[in-house]
């Protein structure tokens, strides 16, 4: 207990804002829901691709005893908007805002390790923040730092679901934490609000059907997503933010670590869809949302033209139909010129010319 108690100390002076302790069982409870999500078409792709190291710890690290899962706390409002200017704004999702958050936590997580180390000399582990093999949710909820809601995301009592999770898998065993009884409820907000009917409502997605992962997602976005994404070039906070468990909720304690800069946050459509891939990197590189790299943010940027009914892009919209080697971007363009003019027939003949 005394070793525990210290870890929790170092946790709160590194600035961690929850840590648990959840015994280093097996998951395989999950393992039916999972495989039927996957018969049924509904997972994004992006897992990791080994179900049975998603589920059994002991098969990425050798004799587990403990995981130590840990939440990092991020703002879900801006204080303040960007300057305006000629053209029209995107917007990014807030868990993208600021300094990609793989790189926050895992400099936390690092900083947990290297004390832990400190505290005793018995130590083994595996570091994990949001794309190891584990299921994240999972051991938080087990771990007692939140509930799974129905929308999927782990929700915590103190910073609702605006967290990033990680954690150490150990060989230290420590006395693990109870499951907090807080749940959804009747609740059904985040479930009856989703705008491509994306929730299931029993913690479980049809996550094709999420705008997060359409604008994660390569080639052409189907014609069904195009207009509910609005501006939004990454990401999708809607179940988040009409649950209830997110009302008045909005940490700022890592705001000067975070860094947001209003101008990535809410970046200008046009000269965003303009930028090389050098130009990009150099920009946007260090936040979450330029893993997928600039192609698909730029055909999203090119659907929210359209969706803004920005009538001054029409001219640079023609021009990068003519002038793009890529065909989701032509079919992007002309989409969102249908928009803009008001009919299909109107873009194919400005097209023409």
């Amino acid at each position: 207990m005394e070793l525990k108690s210290a870890i929790i100390q170092l946790s709160r002076e590194i600035g961690i804002d929850k840590i648990g302790f959840a015994v280093a069982d097996n998951f395989e409870y999950l393992r039916e829901g999972i495989e039927a999500q996957a018969v049924a078409g509904n997972q994004a792709g992006f897992e990791h691709q080994n179900l049975d190291e998603r589920l059994n710890p002991d098969l990425i690290f050798k004799a587990p005893k403990t995981i130590i899962a840990v939440a990092l706390a991020y703002p879900s409002k801006l204080t303040s908007r960007p300057k305006r200017t000629n053209y029209r704004r995107g917007q990014f999702a807030s868990v993208s805002w600021g300094i990609d958050y793989h790189d926050i936590l895992q400099t936390k997580i690092d900083q947990l390790i290297e004390g832990i180390k400190a505290l005793t000399s018995d130590f083994d582990y595996k570091a994990m923040v949001d794309t190891g093999e584990l299921i994240d949710v999972a051991v938080a909820q087990r771990a007692g730092l939140g509930f799974i809601g129905k929308n999927g995301l782990l929700i915590t009592p103190e910073f609702g679901s605006y967290v990033y999770l990680g954690e150490i898998i150990t060989s230290i065993e420590l006395e693990p934490d109870q499951p907090i009884s807080l749940n959804c409820g009747e609740c059904k907000r985040c479930v009856n609000l989703c705008p491509t009917d994306a929730l299931i409502g029993n913690g479980k997605m049809v996550a094709k059907r999420c705008l997060s992962f359409q604008t994660q997602n390569k080639g052409e976005m189907p014609l069904e997503f195009r207009s509910k994404i609005r501006t939004t070039i990454y990401g999708c906070d809607i179940c988040q933010q009409v649950c209830p468990y997110n009302k008045g909720i909005n940490s700022t304690q890592h705001q000067d670590e975070l860094a947001i800069d209003l101008e990535l946050a809410y970046p200008e459509l046009i000269p965003l869809i303009k930028l090389t891939n050098r130009e990009f990197k150099a920009k946007f590189g260090h936040i979450s949302g330029s893993w997928r790299g600039k192609n698909v943010l730029q055909r999203n940027a090119i659907y929210a033209l359209g969706n803004a009914r920005d009538q001054t892009a029409v001219d640079f919209l023609v021009e990068l139909y003519h002038t793009s080697t890529r065909e989701d971007f032509k079919e992007a363009c002309f989409w969102s010129l249908s928009l803009i003019l008001n009919s299909e027939a109107s873009a194919q003949q400005l097209l023409k010319k």
